[in-house]
């Protein structure tokens, strides 16, 4: 995300919500899925890949899937593990909570959204 402070996962942990494990090379959804959960990297690196092309490296603290959270849309990309590759799957009542608790985490989104957006638009 933006922001350097590293994210506090506990915040996550208090929540319950659920950690999954991938191997390298194992999908963690493909475009055009539908998506009702974003993703935090825990350990490990996931590719966000369209058309076979890598748009970008999420690691540890980095987010990803969260378009399809917000908007009730199919997801956009795929996202792969590039290594063995722990993360945090946090759904709508999740993602609520997390922002009780740390209202900042809604501005990382944001912020990672509009980053995302402008990189995009640069390549058309």
């Amino acid at each position: 995300m933006s922001d350097d402070r590293p994210f506090d996962f506990s915040i996550l942990d208090r929540i319950g919500a659920p950690y999954r494990h991938f191997e390298a090379g194992e999908k963690i959804f493909l475009e055009e899925d539908p998506g009702d959960t974003m993703y935090m990297v825990r350990s490990g690196r996931v590719d966000i890949i369209t058309y076979g092309i890598v748009l970008e490296n999420v690691q540890t603290g980095g987010i990803f899937g969260e378009m399809a959270l917000i908007d009730d849309g199919p997801r956009s990309a795929a996202a792969m593990a590039a290594e063995p590759t722990e993360v945090v799957a946090i759904d709508k009542p999740a993602f609520l909570a997390v922002v009780r608790d740390d209202p900042e985490f809604a501005l990382r989104v944001m912020s990672l959204l509009a980053t995302r957006l402008r990189r995009a638009n640069k390549q058309i």
